[in-house]
C-alpha cells in the first residue's frame, strides 16, 4: 500500500493502514528530535497494540477495539504499565486525527486513562547516600563514584540525562549544568553545589582519554558510561556498604523532596526537574508523617495564634 505521506493530500482520506500509520507516526517523532528512548517507547507501544488487533485501516479502529485492547493489556501489566500503553495510543491517534483530517470521532476521547495507585513514591535516604559514600575507595573510582553519587542527589537529573552530559555541559567555576535535549526534547538548566562541585574537579584531574572525547562519565577504558554501568556501580557499593541498593530515580526523588524541605520554591523546582506540569511534580513531593508533624508545630493555629 502507498504510504499516507506520499500521496496527494486530495487522497489522504483514502484508508490508511495501521502500519503505514505508526512508521508515519514515528517518522514525525524523529523529526521532533525526541531521544531515542523516547522513540523506542512509542515504537514498542504501538507494535503491542498492532500485533494484537491485526492489520486495520486506522479509520476503521472503534472505541470498543481499544477497550478490548485494554482490558486485555490489564491482565499482564501493573496499573502503571497500563497507563504507559495508554499515553502512547492517545498520542498517536490525536496525531492520526490531525494528520489525516478524518472526519469521524478519533476512538481515544470516550476512552478514561486507567487508574495509577497514587502511591508515595520513596527516595533514597540521606543516611544511605551517606552510607553509600563512605563506601567509596580511593583512586579513579572512587572520586568518580563519588562524584556520580553527589551529582544525581544534587542535580535531581534523570539517569539518561545524566549518563548523556558532556564535559563542556558542566560549568567546573559555577556549577551551571546544561541538560540538552531532555525528556520531551527540552533543554534545561540544573546545578552542582559547593561539595560536589568540589567533588567533580577531583574527579576531572583523573579522567581518562575518553571516547568519544567529550563523555563526561566514563570507565577507566574510556568509554562512556552506559545505564547498566551506572546501576551496576550503584548496587556495587550498596552491597560494599551492607544496605539495599536504592534505584537510580530514587535520587531524583530524594533531590525533589530535600530542596523542597529546605525551603524550595515549587516552581523553581518544576523548571530543574522539567517536569511538564505541577501535578507530575506533586508525585515526587508526598511529604512523611514526620514532615507533617513538623509543619503542624510551626503552624498550629491553636499554640501560635490564641
Amino acid at each position: 500500500m502507498k504510504r499516507a505521506l506520499d500521496r496527494p493530500l486530495a487522497q489522504i482520506t483514502m484508508a490508511i493502514s495501521l502500519a503505514d500509520a505508526i512508521d508515519d507516526f514515528i517518522i514525525d517523532r524523529e523529526m521532533r528530535r525526541l531521544s531515542p528512548r523516547t522513540i523506542k517507547y512509542y515504537r514498542d507501544e504501538l507494535g503491542f497494540f498492532r500485533s494484537w488487533l491485526g492489520e486495520r485501516a486506522t479509520h476503521d479502529v472503534r472505541t470498543s477495539d481499544l477497550r478490548r485492547w485494554f482490558l486485555a493489556l490489564g491482565e499482564r501489566r501493573n496499573a502503571g504499565g497500563l497507563h504507559a500503553n495508554y499515553r502512547a495510543l492517545r498520542a498517536f491517534f490525536r496525531w492520526v486525527w490531525q494528520e489525516y483530517e478524518y472526519e469521524q470521532t478519533n476512538p481515544m476521547v470516550k476512552i478514561a486513562p486507567p487508574k495509577v495507585p497514587d502511591k508515595r513514591q520513596d527516595p533514597v535516604s540521606l543516611d544511605t547516600v551517606r552510607t553509600l559514600l563512605q563506601a567509596c575507595k580511593s583512586g579513579f573510582y572512587g572520586r568518580r563514584n563519588k562524584a556520580m553519587v553527589l551529582g544525581l542527589l544534587d542535580t535531581g537529573c534523570r539517569s539518561a540525562e545524566f549518563l548523556a552530559l558532556n564535559i563542556g555541559d558542566v560549568d567546573v567555576r559555577s556549577g551551571r549544568v546544561r541538560i540538552d535535549g531532555g525528556k520531551g526534547g527540552k533543554d534545561r538548566v540544573v546545578f552542582l553545589g559547593r561539595r560536589a562541585l568540589g567533588t567533580m574537579r577531583r574527579y576531572l584531574r583523573l579522567r581518562p582519554d575518553a571516547e568519544p572525547a567529550d563523555a563526561l562519565w566514563v570507565s577507566i577504558k574510556g568509554w562512556r558510561l552506559s545505564y547498566e554501568g551506572l546501576r551496576s556501580m550503584v548496587r556495587h557499593l550498596a552491597e560494599r556498604a551492607g544496605v539495599p541498593a536504592p534505584r537510580l530515580h530514587d535520587f531524583r526523588r530524594a533531590f525533589c523532596i530535600e530542596s523542597l524541605r529546605n525551603g524550595a520554591n515549587i516552581y523553581a523546582l518544576q523548571q530543574m526537574t522539567g517536569h511538564a506540569d505541577l501535578d507530575t511534580l506533586r508525585r515526587y513531593l508526598k511529604q512523611t508523617e514526620q514532615d507533617l508533624v513538623k509543619e503542624h508545630r510551626r503552624t498550629s493555629p491553636v499554640d501560635n495564634s490564641l
